[in-house]
């Protein structure tokens, strides 16, 4: 099934979900696989329990005539494709969010200050993955005026994965640091990996906000179209943290160019 007239289909259900155990009146069920289940294997079991459809990837599980079921080469792909055709569609402006810590502190802050103005759409949690950016991004509505979505990874080429499928108009790195270095093989590769929301902000032209403190941000920041924070007074925002006891506390102020 091409995914426009799955997106259709997508439009007539409820929510998503890829789990059989929490399958909503009217959903559409999603099967992934992972090393020790195969979602398509409950296909049937999320339909009996309230899901409109179920995509399945093993025409095993995916019985002729029944229209219910819907048979795709590859779910997780399709989960994917969906998400970023969904997202294509309604051009809701994304702020994309990642580094080794701080993402969901970050994520969460971001969104108590534009919920005070705008009607916004953020990652639940830390559904940050593969799984887990598409899932949020098929939860956007049309009267979602911002989204913020949190990228994790764990290995190279993880964040580029995110973002192709996320496509941020605005970014951030929160910091990089000697995280996961079995994954990355070595801090460059962690730099390198966090980067890469860089490097599609950077060709899209997008604003991106950066730690000016931060020099390992700043030697991959080169061609973009920065908003800077950090200690210095003639920054954007500039502050400093005052204490931490028991709470933290810090002071701040725009400067000449957030005037």
């Amino acid at each position: 099934m091409d995914i426009t007239t799955l997106y259709k289909i997508y439009l007539e259900c409820t929510s998503v979900t890829t789990d059989s155990r929490n399958c909503p009146e009217g959903s559409l069920f999603i099967a992934l696989k992972g090393d020790n289940f195969n979602g398509n294997a409950f296909a049937a079991k999320a339909l009996e329990s309230g899901s409109a459809y179920a995509v399945v990837d093993e025409a095993e599980h995916a019985p002729t005539g029944d229209s219910h079921y819907i048979l795709v080469d590859n779910c997780l792909h399709t989960l994917q494709q969906l998400a970023n055709y969904h997202r294509r569609q309604l051009g809701t402006r994304l702020i994309g969010i990642t580094g080794t810590n701080g993402k969901t502190t970050t994520k969460e802050l971001m969104a108590a200050v534009l919920l005070q103005k705008y009607n916004i759409l953020y990652t639940l949690g830390n559904l940050n993955n593969h799984i887990g950016v598409p899932l949020t991004l098929l939860r956007l509505k049309p009267e979602h005026e911002l989204g913020i979505i949190e990228m994790g990874a764990s290995h190279p080429g993880d964040i580029k994965e995110l973002v192709n499928i996320a496509e941020p108009d605005y970014g951030i790195i929160t910091n990089v640091g000697k995280a996961h270095l079995e994954g990355f093989g070595s801090f460059e590769g962690v730099i390198k990996t966090k980067g890469e929301l860089y490097d599609f902000l950077r060709k899209k032209d997008a604003t991106t906000f950066i730690h000016h403190d931060n020099p390992y941000l700043m030697n991959i920041s080169q061609g973009l179209n920065l908003i800077s924070y950090g200690t210095e007074d003639d920054l954007y925002v500039n502050g400093r943290i005052t204490g931490n006891s028991p709470y933290l506390a810090f002071e701040w102020k725009a400067g000449k160019d957030g005037e």
